[in-house]
């Protein structure tokens, strides 16, 4: 079953999953023409591979432990924590630890 996108106006629960994490699957959580916010759920060990958008994005750690890898650097990302990237920067996301995470995408650039 696929989560219904928000629409303008109401409320999206970005709270952690804790005990619930590992029945959760990634979803958009609204997409409009400029912006897209997508809920990224990672188990440990899986990986987004290296990729790049053309807008700029920002990640934010909402649980668990994120390796982010950006121009050869290796960053973990911790609960709590938010990254953002040019757009067309290549980078790849893997989880060290079950996690999940917002990553915004600004569209259109």
């Amino acid at each position: 079953m696929s989560i219904a996108h928000a629409i303008s106006g109401e409320p999206i629960d970005v709270a952690p999953y804790d005990s619930r994490l590992g029945e959760q699957r990634s979803a958009a959580l609204f997409k409009s023409e400029q912006l897209e916010v997508i809920r990224l759920v990672l188990p440990a060990g899986k990986s987004m591979p290296m990729h790049k958008v053309s807008g700029e994005i920002t990640i934010q750690c909402i649980e668990g432990e994120l390796d982010v890898q950006v121009d050869g650097n290796s960053t973990r990302l911790l609960a709590g924590q938010l990254m953002f990237l040019l757009g067309s920067v290549p980078h790849s996301v893997t989880a060290i630890a079950n996690a999940s995470a917002l990553v915004t995408l600004v569209l259109n650039q």
